[in-house]
């Protein structure tokens, strides 16, 4: 059975998008890596108070501050935040 030019047509127009999306998605995994920190909250980026990523400068003091916080007593947590007065029933 000879290839006609209808078998090329459809062969072109489905190995065409199937090349193209499979390279999609490695550009897409590489540029998701970096470019999401940049991205306004509004646009669908990350919120102002997320942690920094495991592997940079910040993260370590971001780890021992949660490590301070951790081993407060409780204590001292529920008297700074009395004002003083009383409930309303």
């Amino acid at each position: 059975m000879p290839i006609t030019t209808h078998h090329l047509a459809v062969l072109l127009a489905v190995a065409l998008p199937a090349c193209g999306l499979s390279a999609c998605g490695t550009v897409n995994e590489k540029l998701a890596d970096g470019l999401g920190d940049y991205i306004p909250q509004w646009a669908g980026g990350l919120p102002a108070d997320v942690p920094p990523r495991p592997g940079t400068a910040k993260y370590e003091e971001f780890m021992k501050e949660r490590e301070r916080k951790r081993l407060e007593p409780a204590v001292a947590k529920d008297q700074a935040g009395q004002s003083g007065l009383d409930a309303v029933h």
